[in-house]
C-alpha cells in the first residue's frame, strides 16, 4: 500500500479514549479528530500521552486519523 495519496498533518492530543483511540486537535484547526495508534507505534509500544506533538495520515475518506510518529 503506498502512503502517497494521503495528506500527513501535524496536531496537538487532547484525550485519551479506550482501544488506542485518541481525539487530536490539527494545527491551524479548532475541530478535534479521532485517531489511532499506527501498527509500529503499538509493536515497539511507543507511548502517547495527552498534551503530545504527533503526526498524523489523514483518511481520503474524512473518517478516522493514523498516529504514524510522535513529536
Amino acid at each position: 500500500m503506498e502512503q502517497k495519496n494521503n495528506e500527513v498533518v501535524t496536531g496537538v492530543v487532547i484525550e485519551a479514549l479506550p482501544n488506542v483511540l485518541f481525539r487530536v486537535v490539527r494545527d491551524g484547526t479548532n475541530e478535534p479528530i479521532l485517531a489511532y495508534l499506527a501498527g509500529k507505534m503499538r509493536l515497539y509500544r511507543i507511548k502517547v500521552l495527552i498534551g503530545d506533538r504527533v503526526e498524523l495520515w489523514l483518511d481520503p475518506y474524512g473518517g478516522k486519523a493514523r498516529i504514524i510518529k510522535r513529536l
